[in-house]
């Protein structure tokens, strides 16, 4: 069975900051006079996974840091690593991705077929992945579903951004990864729609004259800038130029125009719960 970590892919610009945490958790391990085996069994893991972890061919998960912080008695030294290693977990195309959120004052999503990544839970990311074909390693499919419930520290920020989704009524409807995978994601949306900034809007099914061809999503920033995207124009690139980002948010604005409002959506979450 493999050992709870994340591998590192060797061309990733990340690998080198994973390589010197490495490398100071095992300066560490040895001022303390431990070897590989006495230490992982005192931190209760395998020899390997020490091993890869401080050879900086796998990145730490939070806990592991926390007990190795707590065994070596460094005094929160090996917590503070945390930071730099969950944004080292991200793929990088998710880094870049979740620094343009962290940035963001407001941000609007327009998903049609799947619910979007920032409103998904674990089981169902989980088990939305695991469809993707080719299939994914076992590592892979953990690293990918770790990276997107990262991206959730956005709902922790202050000032919270404004947050705003529009959901196709099929999203709600495909019972992704069975009943219980899906009540709970049901309920989750619910949770979500209580948060400071955030709006989740419905777009009934009957409703199709809108220009919601393809997932549309449009980022703004502090100074005024902005991006965005969309799957049928501008080849699916992320796009800042000002006339073709005021396009994408006239679509937008005619989407959440068109849906139920965010009471009326909040009220058809709750029928398609109490359906389940």
């Amino acid at each position: 069975m493999d050992e709870p970590g994340w591998d590192v892919d060797p061309e990733d610009e990340i690998a080198s900051a994973v390589e010197i945490v490495g490398d100071q958790l095992k300066f560490l391990r040895e001022a303390a006079g431990l070897r590989v085996p006495e230490f992982a069994e005192v931190i209760g893991y395998g020899e390997d996974l020490v091993r890869k972890i401080e050879r900086g061919a796998r990145i730490p998960r939070p806990e592991y840091l926390d007990k190795v912080d707590e065994v070596l008695d460094a005094g929160g030294q090996v917590r503070a690593m945390k930071p730099r290693m969950a944004r080292a977990r991200y793929p990088r195309k998710v880094r870049e991705l979740a620094d343009m959120e962290a940035r963001a004052v407001e941000l609007g999503f327009y998903s049609n077929h799947t619910l979007h990544g920032l409103l998904q839970t674990e089981d169902y990311a989980r088990a939305l992945l695991d469809t993707r074909r080719p299939l994914l390693s076992a590592g892979e499919l953990e690293r990918a579903v770790a990276a997107r419930m990262a991206r959730n520290v956005i709902y922790e920020r202050d000032p919270a951004p404004d947050l705003s989704f529009v959901q196709e009524e099929v999203s709600l409807r495909r019972p992704t990864g069975g009943r219980m995978v899906w009540r709970r994601q049901l309920e989750r949306l619910l949770q979500v729609s209580q948060l400071p900034g955030v709006s989740i809007q419905v777009m009934p099914t009957a409703r199709w004259e809108h220009p919601g061809n393809g997932r549309i999503q449009v980022m703004r920033f502090a100074d005024g800038s902005g991006i965005g995207r969309t799957d049928d124009e501008f080849g699916g690139r992320p796009v800042s130029d000002p006339r073709q980002l005021r396009i994408l948010e006239l679509r937008y604005g005619i989407i959440r125009a068109e849906a139920l409002t965010p009471r009326e959506s909040l009220a058809f979450i709750e029928q398609v719960l109490g359906e389940t």
